[in-house]
């Protein structure tokens, strides 16, 4: 059996590439934030196997318990941040429509997952090396 036919590397090999791509497209982006009627264009994320599909799921939820009266009560399992963003697209009189401060973030974001993903793989072949025997 190859090292190419296990799943998890496979999707880590996929996720590692198309991080590798995205900077590419993005670095594209912040080139050309002042060349006339440039449009910023980005990478569709790949699609991975649900892993709901895969196994079902053994906790049905979790929730916070107050140990103290004087403890903030949890807001019950909703999120405090807002993750809902519009497309709010400047376009500037020449007809470009780069914002760099959201082309920055999307490089950072990109970045992290690229980091992620790179020691997701490190690790996974040093655990393999360990159960082989070689380390």
């Amino acid at each position: 059996m190859a090292i190419t036919d296990v799943p998890i590397f496979s999707m880590l090999r996929t996720k590692l590439q198309y991080a590798q791509e995205r900077q590419r497209v993005l670095a594209e982006n912040v080139a050309n934030a002042d060349t006339p009627n440039y449009r910023a264009r980005d990478l569709k994320a790949p699609k991975f196997p649900d892993p709901t599909d895969i196994a079902p799921a053994t906790v049905s939820s979790v929730s916070l318990s107050r140990t103290e009266n004087g403890h903030i009560a949890g807001l019950g399992g909703t999120s405090s941040f807002n993750t809902d963003r519009k497309n709010n697209y400047e376009v500037r009189p020449t007809g470009a429509a780069v914002n760099l401060e959201d082309e920055m973030i999307k490089v950072a974001d990109n970045q992290m997952d690229y980091q992620a993903a790179s020691a997701l793989y490190t690790r996974s072949l040093g655990l393999l090396k360990v159960a082989l025997g070689k380390r």
